[in-house]
């Protein structure tokens, strides 16, 4: 056996600056790695977080790292010793499903016991800006599923109401990315029920979640920033209804699906989400997204540029990549 393996940095420009209660975004920043053997090529993308204090300089060190071990045969198996969960795993272990399920002859939903990918109700986010702009591009898209609505604290109530106002269909996010206190969380119940809101994403900071402890909210209430992998479990039972499970922070689609099993079995609720990231980082998450209530997978809608053959939106539907693409038989 000779297997190679490269991660690179690459970047893709946005279409429009992605704005969230933590700053602004104008290029989404990805590592890809590739695994190659026997002629067949396995890809994965991860996405360092500085709010998790990752950074591409250390994703690409850390990978280097283990590129002898995963070169001399270690499998997915063995990336949970060899590596932290996070960005670069994830990129890692990606690649590793896609390199076996193309040296398998079959697909990476097969291997994992899933059902094929199909075609999906995905949120579609409405990045922080004024009321008035939020609006205005709430119109636009008003037919869709699914819209989730990043929002500031200061102009929180503002900004929902602006986008339900011209948007009264849609199943609703709304995602604050931990700005807002547990004080407002009560306070905001009546209008948050009024506004007809479908799900609360971490509205508190990861740090001070104890706070959501016995809040009988009338909303459900999802982790994002306060979950990672299965060992943060049994700390969220109380204070959240739903988990997001993103494949960059349980370190790869290995983790995230025994998350996503761990998370059922305590009575939670699934959403899978994403980063800013392409349509490789999209794929594997495909994989889980089907058994969740909410999906929210939009990341490479916001490319200006995806990598070719990969997801398309058909008014808020995600259709999976074109066969071969990553994963799957081509």
């Amino acid at each position: 056996m000779l297997r190679t393996l490269q991660a690179t940095h690459d970047r893709f420009t946005l279409k429009t600056p992605f704005r969230i209660s933590r700053g602004e975004r104008t290029v989404a920043e990805v590592i890809t790695v590739t695994v190659a053997q026997d002629g067949f090529v396995g890809r994965g993308e991860g996405v360092p977080y500085p709010r998790y204090g990752e950074t591409v300089e250390g994703s690409l060190a850390a990978i280097a790292g283990i590129a002898p071990a995963i070169e001399a045969g270690a499998t997915r198996a063995d990336l949970a010793t060899l590596m932290p969960a996070g960005a670069a795993r994830n990129a890692v272990d990606d690649a590793l499903w896609d390199l076996e399920a193309r040296l398998a002859g079959t697909s990476v939903a097969a291997l994992a016991g899933r059902p094929e990918p199909a075609p999906l109700a995905s949120a579609i986010t409405i990045g922080i800006d004024t009321p008035e702009a939020m609006a205005l591009v709430a119109a636009r898209i008003a037919d869709v599923p699914l819209l989730k609505v990043k929002v500031a604290r200061e102009e929180a109530q503002a900004q929902i109401a602006a986008v339900r106002r011209v948007a009264p269909k849609p199943r609703l996010i709304v995602d604050p990315n931990e700005s807002w206190t547990v004080a407002d969380v009560v306070a905001w119940q009546d209008f948050l029920v009024e506004q007809r809101v479908d799900l609360l994403e971490q509205p508190v900071p990861a740090a001070e979640d104890a706070g959501l402890a016995g809040i009988a909210s009338r909303i459900p209430i999802c982790a994002d920033e306060s979950l990672h992998t299965r060992a943060d479990l049994d700390a969220l039972v109380g204070l959240y209804t739903h988990v997001n499970i993103k494949l960059d922070k349980a370190g790869g689609l290995t983790e995230a699906l025994a998350l996503a099993d761990a998370a059922r079995g305590r009575g939670f609720g699934l959403m899978v989400g994403c980063m800013l990231c392409s349509s490789l980082g999209i794929a594997p998450a495909m994989l889980l997204a089907g058994e969740a209530a909410f999906a929210d997978l939009d990341g490479p809608l916001w490319l200006a540029d995806d990598r070719p053959g990969g997801v398309r939106d058909e008014g808020g539907v995600l259709l999976p990549p074109h066969p071969g693409f990553w994963g799957a038989r081509a």
